[in-house]
């Protein structure tokens, strides 16, 4: 940011997505093992928090570990897998004192058993947080979630819960993992790559997109003020034309 742009506390987004990318580069860079640039990660998604949590986001969701991830090295998935362990046990206490609720997105029943209950455990405990939603995308897939809703909404069809004429937009909304959230308005990527890699597929149609090539472990509080002064200077019309007086 400039010396002179500041953020306007009036226009937040509501909702900020982000596809942290880069750990694995950052690694690599030092010489050092994927596993430990994803520790480094860690502390950027502190960070990111706790600098959401200040500036009043609502909603935080972070893309975690995707279905398509499951395909890594067994090593490093088992590490990603101890790491969330470790990673929730240690900051449910911090969550809780900053008024942070965390929710998980995604196929979670392809988790470790061990993973799956420290993650619901953390839920739990933070289900009566007022401040930040913390939304942890963990197994998700985008196209996968999206088929999930078709099968649920078939269902209700089926049995006459659900009309064809009543199968608007909105209501296959309810469906998605994502239901009773309001669509990402901004969506960062870090690591420089321009694709959105399955990630909140349908709830990014209007969504401001952000890339920088700043690595994940690197990313900071005044990176995170960039993309939202980045989103705050664009006009969003989502189809439509600005009015021009004429």
């Amino acid at each position: 940011m400039g010396p002179n742009q500041t953020i306007d506390p009036a226009r937040l987004p509501v909702h900020i997505a982000i596809i942290m990318d880069g750990n694995g580069r950052w690694a690599k860079k030092r010489g050092r093992l994927r596993s430990f640039g994803h520790r480094a990660g860690t502390d950027a998604t502190r960070r990111v928090v706790r600098a959401c949590g200040e500036l009043g986001i609502k909603v935080l969701t972070i893309y975690v570990f995707s279905w398509e991830n499951w395909r890594r090295p067994s090593l490093e998935v088992t590490a990603l897998m101890r790491l969330l362990i470790e990673m929730v046990k240690k900051e449910i206490r911090d969550l809780n004192k900053n008024n942070v609720r965390l929710n998980a997105i995604g196929d979670l029943s392809l988790l470790p058993d061990k993973t799956r209950e420290t993650l619901l455990w953390g839920i739990e405990e933070t289900k009566n947080n007022t401040g930040l939603l913390l939304n942890l995308a963990i197994s998700y897939s985008g196209r996968k979630e999206i088929v999930n809703a078709v099968r649920l909404a078939a269902k209700d069809l089926a049995v006459g819960k659900l009309t064809e004429k009543e199968l608007t937009e909105e209501r296959f909304a309810d469906y998605l993992y994502t239901r009773q959230l309001p669509d990402p308005d901004l969506m960062i990527r870090t690591g420089g790559d321009m694709r959105v890699s399955n990630f909140l597929l349908w709830q990014i149609a209007y969504t401001e997109l952000y890339v920088t090539d700043v690595l994940w472990p690197d990313f900071k509080k005044k990176d995170l003020e960039a993309a939202i002064l980045s989103f705050q200077n664009r006009e969003r019309r989502f189809g439509k034309v600005k009015e021009t007086g004429q």
